[in-house]
């Protein structure tokens, strides 16, 4: 994939949402800035711009390495905070007042969360812990998810529990 198509990837996706777009377009950038260690140097001030921009300004905390697929939107991405260990499938939402990432334990951290592909993520959800969150999911406004979720269902409470129902059709044809 050329530069130009790795940074635009989301943008049609995004195309009523131009945070969003501006947001992830600096994303890739930044990402892509951070893939190789030439590029890294080269992207230095950039990623410092990035790092104050988006963060602190934005006070949405994408880090530049994070793992994200394709066609990522961010719909109202005031107080998101997403560890750079998380990993996102292709096809993914995510709304605002959001924290994804790793916990505390005796020993150290947790690992972060792994996010299949078509996972739509409600406002003010927490996931947090060594999770995988499979394919088709749907996760509702509020939720608490600690453990992993399998594809295909509605998971909604505190703590997060999966209601099961084929939501793939319904994920697919809204992307």
């Amino acid at each position: 994939m050329n530069y130009f198509s790795f940074i635009t990837q989301d943008w049609k996706i995004n195309k009523n949402n131009s945070k969003g777009r501006i947001v992830l377009v600096l994303f890739r950038m930044a990402n892509f800035c951070s893939k190789k260690r030439g590029y890294f140097y080269l992207g230095l001030p950039y990623l410092i711009f990035y790092k104050f921009f988006v963060e602190w300004v934005l006070a949405i905390e994408i880090p530049f390495r994070t793992t994200i697929g394709k066609n990522f939107s961010l719909f109202h991405g005031q107080a998101l905070v997403i560890h750079e260990n998380t990993v996102f499938g292709e096809n993914c939402v995510v709304r605002q007042s959001t924290t994804i990432g790793n916990k505390q334990l005796k020993n150290g951290y947790s690992s972060s969360p792994v996010i299949g592909n078509f996972v739509d993520i409600g406002s003010n959800v927490c996931i947090i812990g060594d999770i995988v969150i499979k394919d088709n999911v749907m996760i509702g406004c509020g939720t608490v998810v600690t453990k992993s979720v399998s594809g295909n269902c509605i998971v909604v409470g505190n703590p997060g529990v999966e209601k099961k129902r084929a939501v793939d059709k319904v994920m697919q044809t809204a992307i």
